[in-house]
């Protein structure tokens, strides 16, 4: 079988940030990276969870709702994937991450879609280590600009 993608990108040089992943037809792939790839610490599962559904949530009720095609957390619990309508411009796709990810840092309340009906494991959920964690990401993303969106060869 042939390799796909992502497993071509040298992962020992990926930083925190937003990454153009690829792109397929009227489709871009977004890389959240939230954690540095191998480097011990990862995105523990209920707060990865809480994420998923706060950042869906916030991006599929924004400005940008019918270019917002998926939001899912990586295997690896080191960020998430974003895929976008390419009507979308990379700096929009930056402000789009930035303001939903201040969004989840700021987050009180219940956690969307989290009844027994609406989700499989709804009961596995951490907002407050959510919130730390998407504090890190608004860090790492103040001042990003699309020029850092390429990956490191």
């Amino acid at each position: 079988m042939k390799t796909i993608a992502s497993f071509t990108v040298n992962h020992d040089k990926l930083g925190r940030g937003m990454y153009v992943s690829r792109i397929d037809g009227d489709i871009v792939t977004y890389d959240i990276r939230m954690k540095i790839p191998n480097g011990g610490d990862y995105l523990p599962t209920p707060a990865a969870h809480t994420i998923e559904h706060l950042f869906a949530t916030y991006a599929r009720n924004s400005g940008w709702t019918d270019e917002v095609i998926y939001v899912g957390p990586m295997g690896c619990r080191t960020g998430f994937y974003l895929l976008l309508r390419d009507t979308v411009s990379r700096a929009d796709a930056i402000r789009l991450v930035q303001e939903s990810f201040a969004f989840i840092a700021d987050y009180e309340g219940e956690i969307p879609g989290t009844e027994r009906w609406q989700c499989g494991n709804y009961l596995e959920h951490d907002l407050p280590a959510a919130r730390a964690a998407a504090r890190e990401l608004c860090d790492a993303l103040t001042g990003w600009t699309e020029d850092r969106m390429v990956y490191a060869e």
